[in-house]
């Protein structure tokens, strides 16, 4: 359970607490409710974090919306979008074991994160990752509920393939960026799972190795 679930449930115990004091305990079960929501949401499971040399493995819970090539300081690249809705677990993970070389935070807007525009508008968190010879960029974007984003490393850190990073709050969306060349393990639709899907191989290993936590839902 991440810290925060606690601090929301607490206060809403307290709103009941007194609603039911005020109002009678009729009153108080929206409370109740929503305090066991928050409880829910928060929740931080343990994963299985694979060790296949060259994996990359995906820094949130949620559906694999996008795959394309896109230019980054006129190198071809692959990006990967996960979007996240407010039922999926929104701890975040490093796609990689490395040290982090750079995190921009950078203020925007609150599109719906299924639009193309959130990756590039919205309010973001750019992080990125060295490791085995690779640089692999990875944002954590706010989305329409989203308000908070929340990073717990600095630069020098060094992180290991599937630690635990970070969260965004109520819903949003995670881009992963990485070599052109990288052997693509997923598919747009694919479900994953933060710190246990692979979403690539950066050393081009066989497509059959795919992570045991996908479901197949799409095609590129």
């Amino acid at each position: 359970m991440v810290a925060d679930g606690y601090y929301y449930a607490l206060a809403l115990v307290g709103v009941a607490a007194l609603m039911g004091w005020l109002a009678g305990p009729l009153w108080s079960l929206p409370a109740c409710l929503l305090a066991v929501f928050f409880l829910w949401f928060f929740r931080d499971p343990e994963r299985v974090i694979p060790d296949s040399p060259g994996a990359i493995v995906s820094p949130a819970d949620g559906k694999v919306t996008d795959v394309s090539s896109i230019l980054v300081n006129g190198v071809r690249c692959t990006r990967i979008s996960i979007f996240l809705n407010v039922f999926n677990v929104h701890v975040n993970r490093s796609p990689l074991a490395g040290v982090i070389r750079d995190v921009r935070y950078q203020k925007g807007k609150y599109l719906n994160a299924m639009n193309p525009a959130s990756a590039e508008l919205n309010e973001q968190n750019a992080v990125t990752v060295e490791g085995d010879n690779q640089v692999v960029v990875f944002k954590q974007i706010a989305g329409l509920l989203a308000r908070r984003i929340v990073f717990d490393k600095k630069v020098g850190d060094r992180v290991e393939r599937g630690e635990r990073v970070g969260l965004i709050k109520f819903g949003s969306r995670v881009d992963v960026t990485l070599d052109a060349a990288a052997a693509m393990q997923i598919n747009v639709g694919d479900h994953v799972k933060g710190g246990s899907s692979i979403l690539a191989y950066l050393h081009g290993e066989p497509r059959a190795e795919v992570g045991i936590e996908a479901t197949r839902q799409g095609a590129l």
